[in-house]
């Protein structure tokens, strides 16, 4: 399968907003608890420091977003955030999407990506970030509030790009 991960354009947001949203509330990986307007997408995914598209056949199938973690002396450290949509996971394309944010996150300057908040439950994901050589931080007991109302632990990674 040939996915290409590029930059997000103007007329990607629709699906990105419906991608986005759909981790949003199914409300086990991502802190947000409101989905984004359309109006709303388009400042936050316009906002980061980059945003991208993963894409195979025309189709936006992910995505992710690129910021820093923090300002100032702490400026150079990263943080991203990774969605694909349900029906296209299991297919590499969260892998896809982490290795293109390394790369362009030690492109714009960046030395470390960290993950503040990974869901101990997102076993896909904490997987990739193994087979990728993420570091891990610890655990924050309790750390995510769940959908469901239960809270579970976070776990936090880094990688020095």
């Amino acid at each position: 399968m040939e996915i290409t991960v590029r930059k997000y354009e103007i007329e990607d947001l629709p699906e990105m907003t419906e991608i986005w949203n759909e981790v949003v509330e199914e409300g086990v990986a991502f802190p947000q608890m409101e989905p984004l307007t359309g109006q709303e997408a388009a400042a936050f995914f316009g906002s980061q420091s980059f945003s991208a598209v993963a894409e195979k056949d025309g189709e936006i199938l992910g995505l992710y977003i690129l910021h820093p973690n923090n300002v100032g002396r702490c400026g150079h450290l990263s943080n991203a955030s990774y969605a694909v949509k349900s029906t296209a996971r299991g297919m590499g394309i969260g892998e896809a999407l982490v290795k293109h944010c390394m790369e362009k996150g030690a492109e714009l300057g960046f030395r470390v990506l960290q993950f503040n908040a990974v869901v101990c439950t997102n076993e896909r994901a904490i997987a990739l970030y193994d087979k990728l050589g993420f570091v891990k931080l610890g655990t924050v007991p309790g750390g995510f509030l769940m959908k469901d109302g239960t809270y579970e632990d976070i776990v936090l990674f880094y990688h020095v790009l």
